[in-house]
């Protein structure tokens, strides 16, 4: 599989950890949207595009985001959501990837691509055209 397009959307916060949205293109084929660049710890990384968890609602079945403490349909309360040891480990249980690499291989290939692609994009300073590589 090959990467035919990356496009670049900066963001304008530099204070903040999210640098970037990039939408990557396989094989002119296929698109997948969202893909984030993030500033961590140890420098920056690609956080594949994900959705927030749902609870249904016991009482009238409205699939509310985990960790809400009441129903935004009918006002019940709850049930607690699963309990972590600590917050991070929390945070990660609340997304799950909508798309993502397989293979770890595969996972640092798109990796470095869309992080050539952000640093080339960064340099321009424009973050609204798309590039294609």
């Amino acid at each position: 599989m090959e990467i035919t397009e990356v496009s670049v959307f900066l963001k304008d916060s530099p204070d903040k950890k999210l640098k970037a949205y990039v939408t990557v293109t396989f094989d002119n084929a296929f698109v997948v949207r969202n893909i984030k660049v993030i500033e961590g710890t140890n420098g920056l990384f690609i956080a594949m595009p994900s959705r927030k968890i749902k609870q249904s609602c016991p009482k009238c079945g409205f699939k509310n985001e985990l960790r809400s403490k009441y129903c935004n349909q009918c006002g019940a309360a709850l049930p607690a959501a699963l309990q972590t040891a600590g917050h991070e480990a929390s945070a990660l249980l609340e997304h799950k990837d909508i798309a993502h690499p397989i293979t770890q291989s595969f996972r640092e290939y798109l990796q470095k691509r869309v992080l050539e692609a952000y640093e080339q994009e960064k340099t321009k300073g424009s973050g609204s055209v798309g590039q294609t590589i």
